[in-house]
C-alpha cells in the first residue's frame, strides 16, 4: 500500500481531503492535506462550483482532465451524477477542440504511445502500462478524427474520452481501460510545423510497414494483456473497414466508427417508426456521406431488414449514398470497395437536393462532415414529400453537423423526426418544449463492452450490434417520444447499458462464443461487475 506523498500522487487510490483522521496518521498523510475532513459529496460540490465558473469549453475540459489526472473516484462520481452537463465537456463536442490544440494544452500523459520505431518492440512498450489486468483498450491512429481529419498523434483525446464513459456509462473499472495511440506520423502539415506537437514529425507510414506495426501491436495486445477487447476509433476509411475484415474473426474487436454508429441509428429509427407507424421495410434511406459512418448503419440497417426477412438485395436496396462526387450508382467507376455494395442501377444525379426529389427518401441521414449541408430547401423538400420526414444529422462535433435542431424543427413546421451527433439546446416551438436526441455512441459501446466482458465474448459479431440496438430502443418511454426524444435521456445511461451487455452476453452463449458459463442471474451478474466510484476505507 503507497504511503504520504506517493498514495496522493496515485489517482486511483487518492481521496484528497476525504482521507479520515485515522487513515492520516496511519498513511503518514498527517499535515500534507489541510485539517478539515470533507465528504465525497462535499467534493462533489465543490468541483462543480469551480467547473461552472470557467469561461470556456476547453478551460472546463482542461479542469476535468487535470481532475481525473489526480482522483479518479472523484472524477467519475462527478461525471456519472451529472453525465448530461458534463459529458459534452469530456467528449463530443469538446473533444473535438481538445484534440486541434492537444500540444498546447498538454499537462500530463495519459495512456501508451507506440510509435513506427517501436517496431519490434510493442509488447515491451505495452508492459510499461502499471495495470496488468486491461480488459478494454481504445486504439485510434490519429488519421480520422471526428470530422476534423488527421491530427496524429493529437488524437490520443478521443480513447481517452472514449474510455471515460466506458467507466461512467458501464462501470468498466478504470485500471482496466487502456488508451493507445499509434503515432504512425500525420501529413496535417500545420501540426508537422507546430514546435508544440507532441508526435512525430514524419509523414504518414502506409503500405506493408504500417500492416506490419498494425499486426505486432494486435498480437501484442492479446499476449501483454488477458484477452482484451479491442476497439478501433477514427481510423481513416482507407484502413477502417480492411482492418476490421483482418481481425474480426481472430480477436475480441469492433470499429466503434463503423458498427457502434450503425448500432445507435438503428435504434434511433427504430423508435421513430413508433411515431411514423411504418414498418423498416418500407423505408428508404438517403445518406450523405459514404465513409465508415455510413455504410456502418446502411450494414445494421440491412441486417435488421434480413431479420425480418426481406432478402439481401433488396434490404440493401433500401439504402441509397450520395457522396462528394453525387449519388452513387452503378455506372460509376471511381467507387471505393467499401461503396459498391450499395452502388445500384439508376441514373446519376449530382446533388442532395435532385436526389431528394427523385429517390423520396422517407430517412435522411448525414454523415458528412457538410455543415449546413440540409438546408431549407433540403428539409423543406423532406417535408412536402412525408409527413413525418426523419431527418439524423449525425456529423460532429457540432460545427460539422448538417443542421441544427431548430433548423430541422422550424423549416418542417415541427413535422420532422429528429436527432442528432452532438448536442443540441431544446426548442420552443409554439407552446411546445422539443427535446433534441443526441444519437451519441456512447449509448452503445460501453453496453457491448460490458456485455462482451462479463462472458469473456471471444468475438465481437454484426449481430451484437443488432441486437445492442433493439435493447436501447426499448428503453425509449411514450414519454421520450413525446418530448422529441428518440434515445432515452443521459441520466438512465447505466440502466441502459446494463439492458444491452445482457442481450449482447445472452446472443454470445447462444452462439458459442461465451468462454465463461452462463450464470442464472444475467442481469444480477452484470451488475455486480460494475464499478461505482465511492471511496474505500484503507485501514
Amino acid at each position: 500500500m503507497r504511503r504520504g506523498v506517493e498514495l496522493l500522487h496515485d489517482p486511483l487510490r487518492n481521496k484528497g481531503t476525504a482521507f479520515t483522521e485515522r487513515e492520516r496518521d496511519e498513511l503518514g498523510l498527517r499535515g500534507l492535506l489541510p485539517p478539515r475532513v470533507h465528504s465525497l459529496d462535499e467534493q462533489v460540490e465543490r468541483v462543480l462550483e469551480n467547473l461552472r465558473r470557467k469561461s470556456s469549453d476547453l478551460e472546463r475540459y482542461i479542469f476535468l482532465a487535470a481532475l481525473q489526472d489526480r482522483n479518479e473516484t472523484l472524477f467519475y462520481r462527478v461525471v456519472i451524477d451529472h453525465l448530461e452537463e458534463v459529458m459534452p465537456t469530456i467528449y463530443t463536442p469538446t473533444v473535438g477542440q481538445a484534440c486541434q490544440e492537444y500540444g498546447h494544452i498538454f499537462r500530463r500523459s495519459r495512456g501508451i504511445f507506440v510509435t513506427r520505431s517501436d517496431a519490434g518492440r510493442v509488447a515491451a512498450v505495452l508492459r510499461n502500462w502499471p495495470h496488468p489486468e486491461v480488459s478494454v483498450i481504445v486504439v485510434t491512429d490519429g488519421e480520422r478524427i471526428l470530422g476534423l481529419g488527421d491530427l496524429g498523434a493529437s488524437g490520443m483525446g478521443i480513447p481517452v474520452g472514449k474510455l471515460a464513459l466506458y467507466t461512467a456509462c458501464a462501470g468498466i473499472h478504470p485500471s482496466q481501460c487502456l488508451p493507445i495511440t499509434l503515432d504512425v506520423g500525420t501529413d496535417n502539415d500545420a501540426l508537422r510545423c507546430d514546435p508544440l506537437y507532441v508526435g512525430n514529425r514524419e509523414r504518414r507510414l502506409r503500405g506493408a510497414e504500417y500492416d506490419a506495426l498494425l499486426e505486432e501491436f494486435v498480437e501484442a495486445t492479446q499476449t501483454v494483456f488477458p484477452q482484451p477487447l479491442v476497439q478501433f476509433e477514427d481510423f481513416a476509411n482507407r484502413n477502417a473497414f480492411r482492418l476490421l475484415r483482418r481481425y474480426r474473426d481472430h480477436i475480441a474487436t469492433f470499429d466503434d466508427d463503423i458498427q457502434g454508429t450503425g448500432s445507435v441509428a438503428l435504434a434511433g429509427l427504430i423508435s421513430a417508426l413508433r411515431i411514423t407507424g411504418r414498418p423498416l421495410a418500407e423505408q428508404r434511406l438517403l445518406f450523405l456521406g459514404a465513409g465508415e459512418a455510413g455504410v456502418g448503419i446502411a450494414d445494421t440497417v440491412v441486417a435488421a431488414l434480413q431479420d425480418e426477412g426481406l432478402g439481401a438485395a433488396e434490404s440493401r436496396r433500401r439504402c441509397w449514398f450520395l457522396d462528394s462526387k453525387g449519388l452513387v450508382v452503378a455506372s460509376r467507376d471511381d467507387l471505393a470497395e467499401h461503396k459498391r455494395p450499395y452502388a445500384h442501377e439508376a441514373a446519376f444525379l449530382p446533388d442532395l437536393l435532385s436526389a431528394i426529389e427523385a429517390l423520396r427518401p422517407s430517412v435522411l441521414i448525414g454523415v458528412s462532415g457538410s455543415p449546413g449541408a440540409f438546408d431549407r430547401p433540403v428539409i423543406e423538400a423532406m417535408s412536402r414529400l412525408h409527413e413525418r420526414p426523419i431527418l439524423f444529422a449525425l456529423s460532429n462535433p457540432t460545427s460539422k453537423s448538417e443542421c441544427t435542431a431548430e433548423q430541422a424543427w422550424r423549416w418542417s413546421q415541427a413535422r420532422a423526426i429528429f436527432a442528432s451527433g452532438s448536442p443540441f439546446d431544446p426548442v420552443e416551438m409554439d407552446g411546445r418544449r422539443l427535446v433534441p436526441s443526441q444519437g451519441n455512441n456512447a449509448y452503445v459501446f460501453p453496453g457491448v463492452g460490458l456485455g462482451a466482458i462479463c462472458c469473456k465474448a471471444a468475438r465481437i459479431t454484426d449481430e451484437m450490434f443488432t441486437v445492442a440496438a433493439r435493447a436501447l430502443a426499448e428503453q425509449v418511454t411514450d414519454q421520450d417520444l413525446e418530448q422529441g426524444r428518440l434515445y432515452p435521456p443521459l441520466a438512465r445511461i447505466r440502466a441502459v447499458s446494463v439492458a444491452i451487455a445482457v442481450a449482447v452476453a445472452e446472443l454470445a452463449w447462444e452462439r458459442g462464443l461465451a468462454r465463461e458459463p452462463r450464470p442464472d442471474d444475467v442481469a444480477g451478474c452484470v451488475r455486480s461487475r460494475m464499478y461505482d466510484p465511492v471511496y474505500r476505507s484503507y485501514v
